[in-house]
């Protein structure tokens, strides 16, 4: 079977359970999913369990594979992960970082030094910041290593992409380049999962949501079936009015 399962998953840190036997619906591959929900509800935690960071319990399955019965390596060859905040003292290049993301999975690394190096500017002409291939990735602004960052995940050409904020330092014209490699990626027919605190971008760019409330789901479907008053209300505790517009989104007024 394509695809992701998750069922049953328990996960957290130093003894505090934050993720408390979570199923989720089956995710297909081509589509982006958002994970959305109030701070604590465990979203970081699951991209985490997902990417193999955390002790897991449970069972994770992509394309019938279980995640975690594989090692490191093999996990790393199928996931690739972007963390909200990108390591500030790193002291490669760009280009250099990139590369060393792209051995991560050592399995589909490219044979010589110079196709990794190919393969690495050719990810950060696709996301336009060629220009800064040769700079030292400890001196870019957070923006630019939020890009950086997802130059590394997308180089891997992983079966699941995990996103944790990926638009939170950029500005409107980079989240634009970010969501269209982003959608592209998935239409290549790559699972892609991203946290988003932004529900209107949420709905903006995602295929599916689902909704995490105290390390459980509380919904799932499309934006316009999940992103409710009433859903806003139960899990966010805020009154607020949602809208459908004449172009097909959503609109959210709080208060």
């Amino acid at each position: 079977m394509t695809g992701l399962e998750i069922d049953n998953v328990r996960a957290g840190y130093r003894g505090r359970e934050v993720l408390t036997g979570l199923t989720l619906p089956p995710i297909g591959q081509g589509r982006i999913t958002a994970l959305v929900g109030p701070n604590g509800a465990g979203k970081t935690t699951l991209l985490r369990a997902l990417a193999g960071l955390l002790p897991a319990s449970g069972t994770i399955r992509l394309d019938g594979v279980n995640l975690l019965g594989i090692s490191a390596a093999e996990r790393a060859r199928r996931i690739a992960f972007m963390p909200q905040f990108a390591p500030q003292r790193l002291s490669l290049t760009v280009v250099e970082a990139i590369i060393a993301a792209l051995r991560a999975s050592p399995v589909d690394a490219p044979a010589d030094g110079h196709d990794a190096r190919q393969r690495a500017l050719e990810a950060l002409d696709r996301l336009k910041i060629l220009d800064l291939a040769l700079q030292p990735f400890d001196t870019l602004s957070g923006g630019q290593r939020q890009l950086a960052s997802l130059a590394q995940a997308l180089v891997r050409r992983p079966r699941l992409l995990l996103l944790d904020e990926p638009t939170s330092a950029l500005d409107l014209r980079y989240q634009q380049k970010v969501i269209a490699n982003v959608r592209e990626t998935a239409s290549a027919g790559t699972i892609v999962i991203m946290v988003l605190h932004d529900l209107q971008a949420a709905a903006s760019w995602a295929d599916s949501v689902i909704v995490l409330s105290d390390g459980r789901l509380f919904a799932h479907g499309g934006p316009g079936e999940v992103i409710t008053s009433s859903m806003l209300g139960k899990v966010y505790g805020i009154d607020a009015v949602v809208e459908h517009t004449a172009g097909g989104g959503l609109h959210i007024q709080v208060g």
